[in-house]
């Protein structure tokens, strides 16, 4: 009996140490990397209605994200010789999943002169500090709402009648974009209007108005049972300079 007793408190000891285990293994996988990494191939890099390049892009990325804090950096690298290369810095915060305040420097690096990337004197720095705000919408009303806001650096000037410069334009971007089951519609407006009669020049357009105008659709290509891409195709028109793109995408 004694025996039988004994063997009884070894097997249920084993059974609470090994329930332990998978508790502790568990616990373990569902601990969330927080960094990630990215790389998308584009036929052209398009960006709020302008294209950047006449080139295929690509566009690698790395992101810390925790508790709603994000901070990344981000690039574009035109595969020609003349196309323009991007390097991005941002840091964003995310309430709820619904609301997003994001700062961006972009950056413009002129890989066939010497640059200074460290320049920070605000008339000669090359780099642009934007403020944007994001409402994601919701299950019922996927619309979503983006404002963006030049706050500093190579921003398009504001000019003085007598030709002098007094500051830059603050230039303003707002975009609303729907999401339906198998695409999204999107469209985008410059908000600030330079003074062409003085020789300003708009960042986003000649005036206030639509520069950024189409759809996009996404579908995964299947490669085998368990790898596939995910492969975008925009159609994106840009009604100020009347242009338009059709760009193809695959994101690794």
């Amino acid at each position: 009996m004694k025996k039988k007793y004994f063997i009884f408190i070894i097997l249920l000891v084993i059974s609470i140490l090994n329930n332990q285990s998978i508790n502790a293994q568990t616990k373990i996988e569902k601990k969330i990397n927080p960094f990630s990494i990215s790389c998308d191939l584009m036929s052209r890099y398009v960006w709020r209605g302008t294209d950047f390049g006449a080139s295929p892009s690509l566009q690698p990325g790395i992101e810390y994200n925790k508790k709603g804090f994000t901070a990344g950096v981000w690039g574009a690298y035109a595969l020609n010789r003349t196309g323009s290369q991007e390097a991005d810095l941002y840091v964003s915060y995310t309430i709820k999943d619904i609301f997003t305040v994001l700062v961006t420097d972009y950056y413009f690096p002129d890989e066939f002169n010497d640059y200074n990337y460290f320049n920070y004197k605000s008339a000669s720095t090359g780099h642009i500090f934007e403020i944007s705000v994001l409402y994601k919408g919701t299950d019922n009303l996927p619309l979503s709402v983006m404002f963006a806001a030049n706050v500093w650096g190579a921003d398009a000037q504001r000019i003085n009648s007598d030709g002098t410069v007094k500051g830059i334009q603050y230039s303003t971007y707002a975009e609303l974009t729907y999401s339906f089951k198998y695409l999204e519609a999107f469209i985008g407006a410059n908000l600030t209007k330079p003074n062409e009669n003085i020789g300003e020049i708009g960042f986003y357009g000649s005036s206030v108005g639509i520069v950024n105008l189409g759809l996009k659709a996404t579908k995964n290509i299947n490669f085998t049972e368990k790898f596939s891409l995910p492969l975008s195709v925009s159609l994106i028109s840009n009604p100020q300079s009347e242009k338009i793109y059709l760009v193809a995408g695959i994101s690794f």
